[in-house]
């Protein structure tokens, strides 16, 4: 069921749980997190990230991702993830996607306010659920700086947050508290209190990017905390990963790419699962 991010928030504010949001980028992705969803029966939140455009097109995977969300058993929320231009946001409130995000963490206050605004009234015409961005998270976006960031400086000002929310009028904010894109080489230690107070000042349901490898204590303190959208992809894709090279070297006598694809993809809802156990369940051992 093709449904808003509003939607599956609500719900998981009800519940005091998080949504897992599984970035799709290519079939096999979407259909693990779709089985996932439908086996546990709980929603998800389905998206394609601009920065993925060259792996597979906009044009190409967002109708997929809208056709199967809507034939699907469970509510899904589809998605588009770091959109840093307006027109390529646009496109994919037009291909039927019922959520968007405007990143404009690189900029200066001022820019991120004004084409966040525009982005909250474009989606309003479609009737789609927004989400932004202040501060800048570990991995891809601190190296897109072009300064040398510290820690203090990436991490979200709750005042400005607050700020924030109040100038834009965004259905959730994304804020930068200690995770990071990517692979994490150490283990991420997450600013609990900041999170408190930014979701104490804002009122809005707080979006956790670079959620995957983060520590299960964590993500049910975070949880607790005001978190309801757990962003998830880096970990998922690594087991496809693992599950390939364990494959090739179990089995020298493989003819078909497909055999590939169906063991990643099962390996890759395998980790679905196990987030999906501690996002809604909170179940930790």
């Amino acid at each position: 069921m093709l449904v808003t991010m509003n939607e599956v928030l609500q719900y998981a504010n009800e519940k005091n749980i998080a949504i897992g949001s599984f970035n799709t980028s290519t079939l096999e992705n979407l259909m693990a997190v779709l089985e996932a969803s439908e086996e546990k029966n709980v929603p998800v939140i389905i998206m394609h990230a601009e920065l993925h455009e060259p792996i597979a097109p906009l044009s190409v995977i967002g109708p997929v991702m809208v056709e199967l969300a809507k034939r699907s058993k469970t509510k899904v929320c589809v998605h588009l993830d770091h959109g840093e231009h307006l027109d390529y946001i646009k496109q994919a409130l037009e291909l039927g996607f019922t959520s968007v995000m405007y990143d404009g963490s690189s900029l200066d206050y001022e820019t991120n306010v004004e084409n966040t605004k525009i982005c909250v009234e474009m989606a309003k015409k479609y009737n789609a659920s927004v989400e932004a961005e202040i501060g800048i998270l570990g991995g891809r976006e601190s190296l897109d700086s072009k300064k040398i960031l510290k820690k203090e400086d990436m991490y979200t000002d709750p005042l400005l947050a607050k700020r924030f929310v109040e100038d834009t009028k965004i259905d959730a904010l994304a804020c930068s508290f200690g995770t990071a894109h990517g692979i994490y080489k150490e283990t991420p230690k997450l600013d609990f209190e900041r999170l408190s107070l930014i979701h104490k000042l804002t009122g809005l349901p707080i979006v956790m990017h670079g959620g995957s490898g983060v520590n299960k204590k964590d993500y049910v303190e975070a949880i607790n905390r005001g978190v309801r959208k757990i962003n998830y992809y880096s970990y998922m894709g690594r087991e496809g990963v693992i599950a390939t090279r364990k494959y090739l070297q179990e089995f020298d006598n493989i003819t078909f790419y497909h055999e590939i694809a169906f063991n990643a993809k099962e390996a890759m809802k395998k980790d679905v699962l196990r987030a999906l156990k501690v996002f809604t369940d909170k179940i930790i051992d």
